[in-house]
Order: structure tokens, then sequence, then C-alpha cells
């Protein structure tokens, strides 16, 4: 199924509305000191939705592998240029094949080829380069994100794990349900969100209320908002999923706008309250790195049903508080 966005020109709420006043709830003494209320819309917009905050209180970002990381002698970047594909600039790992000449291009673009790029040579049949698949085994590989950060360099064999998790892979757009395919560095994630997410709340201070409203809406639906405190910003995200027909399910998570590594340093807590009832989850936030699916997929997140969405709302209004902790070294 495919996700409406909250917001946009064709939305049942658009951004440059503000949503209706909503009933206001007395603060219990563990109160949180800032109250945000999230406008969500029906389907067929393009951004994530749009937001009105009422502040109440005072307010208050490398991957692992194995190899090694260190400057790279001139000699060992000579020897690891003779496996550069003259296609992708990527290396030409084992299974090391070449043309008839002896040309060597890697697996990937291979596949896409009908004759050799250096000299139009056939690529059929296949030849086996044993030689220089042993050179390779002996050999260690910089990360392909060397430019952009990583010092690593590994054996072939985990080159293509580690560049799966790198932290200085380009990092996507973390708004869910959105169609933006921006790519980039950590840094400019929060300078793109800004300018091109406009929409989105930014709330100051460790301790606030997360009010997404219109929950009743049908199909697929994100409320997002951002939180800042101790020095970095953290996106908070109510996704509405169909899992299987006529059972709707919620899925409550905070990301951190930083590494997995920066992510670790905190904690935090949602909860939902009334009625004498409430419900909690407490967690380390997971990177933006990792996104809302991978979490959404584990279950790594507060999950909860359309019927207890119902025992905490009020008139389709769905307040979350959260709280954001920073952990003991």
């Amino acid at each position: 199924m495919s996700r409406p966005s909250s917001t946009g020109p064709s939305a049942n709420k658009p951004c440059s509305k503000q949503p209706p006043p909503q009933p206001q709830h007395a603060p219990s003494p563990a109160a949180p000191s800032a109250a945000a209320t999230i406008s969500s819309a029906g389907p067929g917009s393009s951004a994530v939705p749009a937001a009105a905050a009422v502040i109440s209180g005072p307010g208050g970002g490398g991957g692992g592998g194995g190899g090694g990381a260190g400057p790279v002698s001139p000699q060992h970047h000579e020897l690891t240029s003779l496996f550069e594909c003259p296609v992708c600039f990527d290396y030409v790992l084992p299974p090391i094949l070449q043309c008839q000449a002896g040309h060597l291009v890697c697996n990937q673009c291979r596949q896409k080829l009908s004759c050799c790029p250096t000299c139009r040579g056939a690529l059929t049949p296949s030849i086996r380069n044993l030689a220089m698949e042993k050179v390779a085994s002996a050999v260690l590989f910089p990360c392909k994100y060397a430019t952009t950060g990583c010092s690593l360099t590994l054996h072939h064999t985990e080159k293509p794990e580690h560049e799966d998790i790198c932290e200085y892979r380009p990092y996507s757009c973390p708004c869910p349900g959105a169609s933006c395919k921006w790519q980039g560095s950590l840094e400019a994630v929060m300078s793109h969100l800004m300018h091109a997410h406009k929409s989105i709340t930014t709330l100051q201070g460790e301790d606030i209320v997360f009010l997404a409203t219109d929950i009743n809406l049908p199909g697929a639906v994100d409320w997002v908002m951002m939180q800042s405190c101790f020095g970095h910003h953290f996106m908070l995200v109510l996704e509405k999923q169909e899992k299987y027909e006529g059972h709707q399910q919620f899925f409550a998570i905070v990301l951190l706008i930083g590494t997995r590594k920066q992510a670790e340093n905190f904690a935090y807590r949602l909860e939902l309250n009334g009625n004498r009832r409430r419900l909690t989850w407490e967690a380390t936030p997971r990177s933006i790195h990792d996104g809302v699916a991978a979490a959404i997929m584990n279950s790594d997140c507060l999950v909860f049903d359309t019927a207890i969405a119902h025992l905490f709302a009020d008139n389709g209004n769905l307040g979350i508080n959260v709280t954001i902790s920073t952990c003991c070294p």
C-alpha cells in the first residue's frame, strides 16, 4: 500500500491552514514542559504533516568493520589502482573475470556490458584471472566512502558488508512516507529538513508532548516532529499502517539525527496516559542511518493497535509524552 503524505495541495488539511483548537488537558505533576500539535491530512499529498506548536514551559553525529585505518602508502595505492573498474571506478573483487585480452571489469558492470570497455573485445567466454584473485586476497582495499571521511581499509571479503553500514555513506532524507529522494552528508541533513520540509515543527527541551491529530484518518499516515536537546536533534515519528486487512497498527519511535555511536549516548521514553491507564516504551534512539522502516519491521518501537489508541485519544487526537535523557558512561 502506498502511504499518503500528510500535507500538500490536495490534502484534506493543507499546510497553510492551522489545525482547529484542541481540548486542553489539565497537566499532571509530571507533565512535560512543551506540547506540539501535529496535524495530518488524508491521501494525495507529498510532504510530512503540517504542525503547530505551543510551548507551555521553558525549553531546555564510523561504522565498524575489519581491516585497518591510517594513511595509505603510494605503493599500496598503486597496487590497488590495478583493480579499478574502468566503468564505475570501484574495485574489481574476486571472483575476477577478464576479457580475452586480459582487461578487467567488475562483475556488476560486466553484467550490463556486451563488450570489453577497454578494447571492445568479446567478454565471452568468461576467463577467470586466478593470479589477480590471489593478489586481491593479500591487499586491503579502501572503503568506497573514503572520499567522505572513512579511513578503513578492508579485506575484499569484508568490504561489501562494511559499506552497507558505513557511517560515511550518504544519508537519505529521514522523513517517512514522503517522496523525497534527497541524499547527502550527515551534516547537511538538518539544513535539508529546514529548507525542504518546513512544515515539521521543532520543539526545544528534554520533555515534550507530541500531539498527533486526526488519528482516525483512513489508510497509512505519518506524523512527524523534531525535538532539540542536549545539543542534538531528534526526529519523532508516529506511523499508522494496515498490517493485514482490517487491522491497523501504530508505531512510535525516536530517531537521532546522528550516527549509531552517538545514539548510544541517549535513551528515550514514550508514554501514553489517560483514563487511569499508562503505556510506556523505553529504548535507545535509532540513528537516522537505520531509518524508521527497520525499526517497524523488528517491532523495535512502541507498537499499539487502534483499540489501544482510542483508550488514550481525546476526540481523535493522541498525545504522547516524549522524554530524552543521556546515558551514564
